[in-house]
């Protein structure tokens, strides 16, 4: 069973990592190219030079080898060695300088300087049977005698002269210069490396100073409220890139710091209007339900649609006087105002406003789901009775009769809302609170702004349901003033509002 192990080399991320990489790989490129161009040329120089001496022996060594046969055996060669002794003759030739005569495609014995035995295999007799006689140098690896460098001549009685030189001097030179470049190429990879991702540091502070600026302004709350930008970048030079980009962010800056002004600005006036308005709508309103109560209990008879004019004018009133009450509430909310801070037990909260519920909503099935020991939240308790309230109403208005709504209450502690990627608090647990139906569901293209001001899923905005579109508004107002969040999972067969609280420890 073979097992595949699987490298993946990833490149690196950063910009200042790639730079370093990038130099280091294109030195690295470089010293491989320099160093393979010198190792070509010093071999192409020596083997040249090799040449020359071959060039200048002409084939004299091996035309040695011819007077010897005649001196020493006149009836002819018999298959020896002319020189079968280290210490014989050497023509003053080069140790290692081979010589062959070769004569009618035959290869007679060759003789190497300094070998008592130079006899050669079949395969190398042959090999050097096939250099041409053309006086030019041809390289030719023998299987005893290594990479030689041959050079063969005819002579004037028609045999062919074979005369080399061995290359084993040229290839250790060579491959010292090779080891002498890796060496150095390697030092100076090092020292380029070091020295590179100094430089790189220092040339990349000015972009290091830009991105440190560009994460104080993603941790800063833009969404809602004054927002003070932190200070710009230093000014650079304009000539350099970076130089360019710190301008450009700052510029970027300056407009976002002027459109964030506009918008608070804007809120501001608008909270002052809304708070006005609702102080001053609340007296007027409060004199017409008066007088239009004061108008029904007269005793004397009233025609029926003047009574039934009074009764809408009445009813009307009170749901206008109930949205005044909302929207002046959330303007107390928008602007920070201090709400009241109390132990509230959630679980009777809970029980008191599914028992009104039953009595408004009798064809709805309400059920409860609550700890045996009771939920202790810090807060406001009209407020979060609201809470309860205004999420219970909604599915009362939203779901047809017969729509089971479940409200379900539990503790969860800070380190269980933490592995379930909900808030928690220091060392303390979180009160979780939902209220589930099996209702048609909200619509997707509603549900990312269900709890903002005035939606409403019927788009005509009727008003047969009296809803105002502010109950789920307020129900993240105020959870949030309370340091809770609130969110919603809704398909259809299921719609689940989650509120988590901030709680006290049980009783």
């Amino acid at each position: 069973m073979r097992v595949r192990v699987r490298v993946r080399v990833r490149p690196p991320r950063t910009l200042r990592a790639r730079l370093v990489a990038g130099t280091l790989v294109l030195l690295v490129l470089a010293c491989a190219a320099a160093g393979a161009a010198s190792s070509l040329l010093l071999e192409r120089f020596m083997v040249d030079r090799v040449d020359q001496q071959l060039g200048m022996q002409a084939g004299r060594y091996a035309a040695s080898l011819e007077h010897e046969e005649r001196e020493e055996h006149p009836r002819g060669y018999d298959g020896r060695s002319p020189f079968g002794d280290e210490r014989g003759d050497t023509r003053g030739q080069a140790p290692g300088t081979l010589g062959v005569r070769v004569v009618n495609g035959r290869v007679g014995t060759p003789a190497v300087v300094g070998q008592a035995d130079p006899s050669l295999p079949a395969a190398d007799e042959r090999a050097l049977a096939s250099v041409p006689p053309d006086g030019v140098g041809h390289t030719l690896a023998l299987s005893r005698l290594g990479r030689y460098r041959l050079m063969a001549v005819r002579s004037s009685g028609g045999a062919v002269l074979l005369t080399g030189l061995p290359l084993a001097d040229v290839h250790a030179t060579v491959r010292r210069l090779q080891l002498a470049e890796i060496a150095v190429f390697a030092v100076v990879v090092l020292v380029t490396g070091v020295a590179g991702a100094v430089w790189v540091r220092l040339s990349l502070r000015p972009l290091d100073r830009v991105a440190a600026t560009a994460r104080r302004v993603a941790r800063l709350p833009l969404s809602d409220g004054e927002v003070a930008l932190p200070d710009r970048v230093p000014d650079e030079d304009p000539r350099t890139e970076i130089g360019q980009v710190g301008q450009a962010f700052n510029r970027m800056l300056g407009h976002v710091g002027q459109a964030l002004a506009h918008r608070h600005a804007s809120e501001e006036r608008m909270r002052t209007f809304a708070a006005d308005a609702s102080h001053e709508l609340r007296t007027p309103l409060a004199t017409v339900r008066a007088h239009v109560q004061l108008a029904r209990r007269d005793p004397a008879e009233v025609p029926p649609n003047v009574r039934h004019a009074l009764e809408r004018a009445d009813a009307e009133s009170s749901r206008m006087g109930t949205l005044v009450d909302d929207l002046l509430l959330l303007t107390r909310l928008d602007a920070g105002r201090p709400l009241a801070r109390e132990e509230v037990d959630l679980t009777r909260m809970a029980i008191d406003a599914t028992g009104d519920a039953r009595v408004y909503a009798p064809g709805h099935r309400w059920r409860l789901d609550l700890p045996e020991e009771p939920v202790l939240v810090p807060g406001d308790p009209d407020r979060l009775h609201q809470v309860v309230v205004n999420l219970l109403s909604n599915a009362r208005a939203h779901t047809p009769p017969g729509t089971t709504v479940t409200v379900a209450l539990r503790e969860v502690a800070a380190r269980d809302a933490a592995r379930e990627g909900k808030p928690g608090g220091h060392g303390s647990g979180r009160a979780e609170l939902t209220v589930t139906d099996d209702g048609p569901g909200i619509p997707a293209d509603l549900q990312g702004e269900v709890f903002e001001r005035f939606v409403r899923a019927d788009k005509a905005r009727s008003r047969a349901s009296g809803g105002s579109g502010l109950g789920l508004a307020i129900v993240r107002a105020v959870v949030a003033a309370h340091g809770g969040t609130v969110d919603v999972e809704s398909s259809p067969g299921r719609t689940v509002f989650r509120v988590i609280l901030p709680s006290l420890p049980s009783a």
